[in-house]
């Protein structure tokens, strides 16, 4: 069963201006829930539950990617704290082999 929005608009306290209307917005992308293009005019009030789980989605996205590139900046300072390391010791002549 699928239910259909009703046209009554509690702005106005009657019946959807719909291009007459400043809040009448066409939203053209993709649905992140079903996959499909939309393009399609609607109530700027009416798309915000389908923007605000994209912009969520798009949120969670950006954290993985600076979780990821945190791991790596961690790892490449291991790194480059190690080569420090060993040529502070290679300067003074006192080379120490660490197994790892």
């Amino acid at each position: 069963m699928q239910i259909k929005p009703g046209t009554y608009c509690p702005l106005v306290k009657s019946d959807c201006l719909e291009n007459k209307c400043a809040l009448f917005t066409c939203v053209r992308g993709t649905d992140n829930n079903t996959g499909k293009e939309v393009d399609e005019w609607q109530c700027a009030i009416a798309w915000l539950p389908m923007l605000l789980i994209n912009a969520a989605n798009e949120s969670r996205k950006t954290c993985a990617a600076t979780e990821s590139f945190r791991n790596e900046m961690v790892v490449q300072g291991q790194q480059t704290q190690q080569a420090l390391l060993t040529v502070a010791q290679m300067s003074n002549g006192t080379l120490i082999l660490e197994n790892k």
